[in-house]
């Protein structure tokens, strides 16, 4: 019980210290110069007069823009805050400490510059329209924390109608990250993803996107159950035609058998369990787990608490267990797929993300876990592992080109150098602020 008390309060500690460090720092990202400022003279360059024709020359070709501007480089991360990780309906206001930490994380971890948009409407109109005015600003963009079911068709709709890439993290980030860590917890049992059987706890953005990965990557449809709050999805929900039209297509593209009931059921037998549902614990039980099939993969990755804690699903018999925090093992976080995608995809100058460019990012990801280096606690790189993102970058780049979907053909070499670089600048340069007291220190 003294052991189970100190998880806890480990578990509660990182919202305690960002209740402090908020308030003190007033943010956590800003806007610096990357140009030379010799003196104040110079600003006839970087401004008026001199930028004029900087201006004259982007309207003639403007495709310029990427080699005058940082446009090559930005991205835009756009949330209505109407999802907020595991809070639901928060806001807009509430929602920008995640975007500006999502902005953090693009910096520190790839070497973007990301900056948050977070829009005063729900409206999916609304939402389309605002992202395609501002795309002369940026080079990318980032949807984020958007409810479904209207987060698919302002996806569907902005990868169709604009000229820079535009994905949701929360699906094919998550989804990416959820495949790479289920690739190598699969080699830590030893099974095949073609003969498992896997349920899919909620059936919200991630886990539909999981699921066509998870197809895509050579997963049995009919070997895989999703249950939403309602219970099983199967051919009898036709309710679900009308207004979830992405759950409508699980319902007949998965769950051969057309099994029914809710969780308790769609985990019975099952090799994995993929949870990206409510927040817990309590949303699964252990007895659950103990009717698994033998050494079961157990992700829980539902925030900020998972659906079941780690040592209650070991306790039960998981083989395998993820989460989506970072003071346990096996952290199913969206920070190892993004800062790499982006950076790929804005340096070959990709049109679009395509699903085989996140399953080739998710491949690449699993293989910087290898050999005695893959264990049932070790199954995914951690943030700190910083030569991931510039691995994932030229995988990424190098499938977009093959794809034609890139506006630059350069090679894996050139790609990975130029990542490489870029990142290690970004963390340089907080480094070098640290050190200097440029950025303060605080007591926590």
């Amino acid at each position: 019980m003294r052991n189970v008390k100190k998880l806890l309060k480990s578990a509660q500690k990182p919202s305690l210290d960002a209740r402090k460090l908020h308030p003190f720092y007033r943010g956590k990202i800003e806007v610096v110069p990357k140009c030379r400022i010799r003196d104040f003279s110079d600003f006839a360059i970087w401004y008026t007069p001199g930028v004029a024709a900087v201006c004259k020359d982007i309207q003639a070709n403007p495709e310029l823009a990427y080699e005058y501007t940082n446009k090559w480089n930005t991205v835009a991360i756009v949330t209505d805050g109407s999802r907020v990780l595991g809070l639901g309906d928060i806001g807009p206001e509430a929602g920008l400490p995640v975007m500006e930490g999502k902005a953090l994380l693009f910096k520190y971890l790839g070497g973007v510059d990301a900056f948050p948009v977070c829009l005063d409407s729900k409206e999916i109109g609304d939402i389309i329209s605002t992202v395609k005015l501002i795309q002369p600003s940026f080079g990318g963009i980032n949807l984020e924390d958007i409810e479904q079911p209207k987060c698919f068709p302002v996806l569907s709709r902005l990868k169709s109608e604009c000229r820079i890439p535009v994905w949701h993290d929360d699906q094919q980030g998550t989804a990416l990250v959820t495949l790479a860590g289920f690739i190598n917890a699969l080699k830590v049992v030893g099974k095949r993803i073609d003969r498992v059987n896997v349920a899919l706890v909620g059936a919200g953005a991630a886990n539909i996107c999981i699921a066509r990965l998870l197809m895509l990557y050579g997963a049995d449809p009919g070997r895989i159950v999703m249950t939403d709050s309602k219970g099983i999805l199967n051919r009898s929900r036709t309710e679900l035609a009308a207004y979830y039209p992405e759950k409508w297509q699980m319902c007949q593209d998965t769950n051969f058998e057309n099994r029914s009931g809710g969780i308790a059921e769609a985990l019975e037998g099952s090799d994995a369990v993929v949870a990206l549902s409510a927040s817990g614990p309590g949303v699964i039980k252990k007895e659950w787990i103990r009717k698994m099939a033998p050494k079961p993969i157990v992700f829980v990755c539902a925030n900020p608490v998972p659906e079941i804690w780690p040592w209650e699903a070991k306790d039960a018999g998981a083989a395998v267990v993820a989460t989506g925090r970072s003071d346990f093992a096996n952290q199913v976080n969206n920070s190892l797929g993004f800062p790499g995608v982006f950076r790929g995809t804005l340096d070959v100058r990709a049109r679009t993300i395509t699903d085989e460019m996140c399953m080739t990012a998710a491949d690449e990801l699993a293989k910087c876990i290898s050999g005695s280096k893959l264990r049932p606690d070790r199954i995914l790189p951690t943030m700190d592992d910083w030569e991931v993102y510039p691995r994932v970058a030229a995988a990424v780049g190098i499938k977009a080109i093959s794809q034609k979907v890139a506006d630059r053909k350069i090679s894996y070499a050139r790609i990975y150098d130029q990542a490489k670089d870029i990142i290690k600048r970004s963390r340089a340069i907080t480094t070098m602020m640290m050190k200097k007291g440029l950025i303060k220190k605080s007591s926590v």
